[in-house]
């Protein structure tokens, strides 16, 4: 096959069926990563330099540094210097001869430091990193310890097991930065999510509750410092392997299979070959090998070597020598069969009740979901989650990230999320932070910023909107005079329908910035940014759609007809699902919504798109990296079974979505349509009665009937979707029963309000 470049052969590596002697049935083999140009981490450089160029975190022609004494920093010298970059490896006395070469024949500074620090010798490199990144302001540093992009370079490896095996039931891997194993775990197992994973480590590596040894002779996995990256919620089993043990499958590994490699895939070798040896028929084992062994021949291939540091052969053991609680400490091949407590942690909810089903759906899938809130007060139904609830300033992400730092390793975290658009930011530098699965800070920002939204949509060439950003009130003349009349006025960062307004006059227009620019923080008292966003008015019903990232493509699940009520607000009073449309027009909103997704970035999780139908076709209006608000999750379980909270909930821990996304079975019938139909005060006022909800209840469809206020409670005429007070669901056969059905449900209520001149009115 012929490539353009090096870079573009990175990866495509060869899968070799192993003979170890395993019982009929059960298939074993190598996916041999040492057969990139230096070694398995040429994946992650490459994807972490070029994610870094492609951010604008990496200059053109800016310095690199990293701290590898291995694959690492021939990952970085490939890609760095044949991309224009000056690169530093710093490294230490362990470095093997021909590494070395290599590093400094490709153009690198290589900087060996002489002496280790309390910490061992990776603390004591981080030390001179830190000198050569502050002496080059500017420089790149890959972390391949805490950056995502490292895992995610594994995705494309997942891929190519997927696309030679088709399945595989078991997956073994070493451990050392927690990318490659957790990487194309994770990834495999949003197809195959009954797939087995297996870690392996080194005796003397603190990573999974080891006491650090640095005297370790193995290089390549183990670790003296607890990377980010190393996820220990997707592993099923760890084993542990000493110097001698490793070296001596290394060896063996070279003479039974005629693979000359290091004692990384040694120690791989041997545990593939136990774990084949019981395993049942029609069991197919991958073990992934990481690096040859031409930088081991001074080492592990060498009788004086062994001789000097008194290693001893030992047997191939056809078992470890024991299984082990977690905290025992071990000295040579053992292994444990546990899992650290999978949390959870969702950041605040929206009000309407889907964060509160979002807990339980995590509780329910074994996991551990733990709520951080300002208010507890503000969520109807914690109480009965049964969830553990921290109250502590989720709107400063510093504190928040001191929470999360204080309760748990990043290893016991499976995941951060969030069921609230004020909080998608957050959630969003956090995964990032603990190396969580999680939309891009830049994806999140530019649906979180509809001004900077509309910019990148017009852009692409996906909207003609005319449209004009403020920050005085001076500016509206001038601006509603370019953009024409009547226009839209809304904050730029606020959820669904708050502050928006449709002016016809610019006067009003005026009026509504002036109002939006002198509040200054919004309903969760977060700062606003001090802009207003003045757009043209587009007429025509209003839909949305649904969709949920499936492997960075958006999948679009249905499309929701919406009723929103008479200008100059747009207070959304009915929602339809699926909406009555034609196929033709179902396609244009698909691909509509679809192009507006992959513009943005957005790459995990639910993602909820409004558009307008109008003469020329669907316009995206709005694009939320979120699950719907209005209840709509709801009314997509009713029709079709498919359970997005669930779904959601599996994404963002990177739990296959098979179980709640799979075609419903044949045999549960489910109604064809569902609405929902909001209740909404006709008149300012104090209530002073509740009445007809059981009547409400009765009628025929009728799934449920929520009302959230209660005697006493203020209430207006809505200007948004935060003025309303209640709601009913219902569900049939035909769009015209339910609407009926919703109709004569509200109809029954009463909210029977108390106004200034003592008379009483509904």
């Amino acid at each position: 096959m012929i490539y353009g470049s090096v870079l573009d052969a990175i990866g495509h590596t060869p899968l070799i069926r192993l003979d170890v002697g395993a019982p009929d049935g059960v298939d074993v083999y190598a996916k041999l990563e040492m057969q990139n140009l230096f070694a398995m981490k040429d994946r992650v450089a490459l994807n972490c330099i070029k994610e870094a160029k492609r951010r604008g975190t990496l200059a053109d022609g800016a310095v690199i540094v990293e701290s590898s004494s291995g694959t690492m920093a021939l990952g970085v010298a490939l890609v760095g210097t044949m991309l224009g970059h000056p690169v530093h490896i710093v490294t230490d006395p362990r470095i093997d001869p021909v590494t070395e070469a290599k590093l400094r024949t490709l153009g690198c500074s290589v900087h060996v430091v002489q002496k280790m620090s309390a910490q061992g010798w990776q603390s004591s490199r981080l030390e001179k990193l830190a000198q050569i990144m502050d002496d080059n302001p500017g420089a790149f540093w890959p972390r391949q310890y805490t950056n995502p992009d490292n895992p995610a370079a594994y995705r494309m490896l997942a891929d190519e097991l997927l696309t030679d095996l088709g399945h595989l039931d078991v997956l073994v891997g070493a451990v050392g930065s927690g990318g490659s194993l957790c990487g194309t775990s994770r990834a495999l197992r949003s197809v195959l999510p009954d797939l087995r994973v297996i870690g392996v480590d080194c005796v003397g590596s603190v990573l999974f509750g080891q006491p650090d040894w640095p005297q370790r002779l193995q290089s390549g996995l183990g670790n003296s410092l607890h990377p980010t990256n190393l996820d220990e919620s997707v592993l099923d089993e760890v084993h542990w392997l000493s110097d001698a043990e490793a070296f001596t499958s290394t060896r063996e590994l070279a003479g039974e299979q005629k693979i000359f490699a290091g004692n990384t895939s040694g120690s791989v070798y041997r545990v593939l070959r136990e774990l084949a040896g019981h395993a049942d028929p029609r069991t197919r084992l991958v073990g992934i090998f990481p690096d040859r062994g031409d930088r081991y021949a001074t080492s592990v291939y060498s009788q004086d070597y062994w001789a000097e540091h008194g290693l001893v052969e030992v047997p191939y053991g056809t078992v470890p020598a024991r299984r082990v609680r977690p905290g025992t400490v071990v000295s040579q091949w053992s292994y444990r069969v546990d899992r650290p407590g999978r949390v959870l942690a969702v950041i605040e909810a929206n009000t309407t009740g889907t964060g509160m089903i979002a807990l339980r759906a995590a509780a329910n899938l074994g996991l551990r979901p733990v709520f951080l809130t300002n208010r507890p007060e503000r969520y109807r139904g914690l109480a009965d989650t049964n969830t553990e609830v921290i109250r502590c300033d989720t709107n400063d992400l510093t504190a928040l990230h001191r929470v999360l730092r204080s309760r748990w390793r990043a290893s016991e975290l499976s995941g951060i999320t969030t069921t609230s658009e004020y909080y998608l930011s957050a959630v969003a530098a956090l995964a990032e932070e603990f190396g969580v699965i999680g939309n891009s800070v830049t994806a999140v920002a530019r649906c979180r910023d509809k001004f900077e939204l509309r910019r990148l949509l017009s852009a692409s060439g996906l909207s003609s909107i005319r449209f004009r950003r403020i920050e005085r009130v001076e500016e509206v003349a001038d601006v509603v005079a370019e953009v024409g009349l009547p226009c839209v006025v809304k904050p730029v960062d606020e959820s669904g329908s708050v502050g928006v307004r449709r002016c016809a006059t610019a006067s009003e227009a005026a009026e509504q910035a002036a109002a939006l620019l002198t509040a200054r923080v919004n309903g969760r008292v977060q700062p606003r940014v001090p802009a207003v966003l003045v757009e043209e008015y587009l007429d025509g019903p209003e839909y949305s759609v649904e969709m949920i990232m499936a492997d960075g493509v958006p999948m679009p699940l249905g499309i929701t007809e919406k009723t929103v009520s008479h200008a100059p607000y747009f207070v959304e009073q009915r929602h339809l699902y699926p909406a009555d449309v034609w196929p033709e027009l179902a396609a244009e909103f698909h691909r509509a919504a679809g192009a507006a997704v992959l513009a943005i970035g957005l790459q995990v999780g639910a993602v909820h798109v409004e558009l307008r139908r109008t003469v020329h076709g669907p316009v995206v209006i709005e694009v939320n990296a979120r699950l719907a608000g209005g209840m709509i999750p709801d009314l997509v379980r009713l029709t079709s079974g498919l359970d997005l909270v669930e779904a959601q909930v599996r994404a963002f821990t990177g739990m296959s979505m098979k179980s709640s996304t799979d075609p419903v079975s044949p045999r549960v019938r489910y109604p064809k349509v569902a609405g929902i139909q909001f209740i909404m005060p006709r008149r300012a006022g104090v209530v002073r009665e509740v009445c007809g909800v059981v009547d409400a209840r009765r009628v025929p469809g009728v799934e449920s009937v929520v009302l959230t206020v209660a005697q006493g409670d203020g209430v207006a005429p809505p200007v948004d979707a935060l003025g309303r007070v209640g709601h009913v669901i219902a569900h049939g056969e035909t769009h015209g029963e339910v609407v009926e059905s919703l109709a004569e449900a509200v109809e029954a209520i009463r909210v029977e309000v108390g106004v200034e001149d003592g008379r009483r009115s509904a």
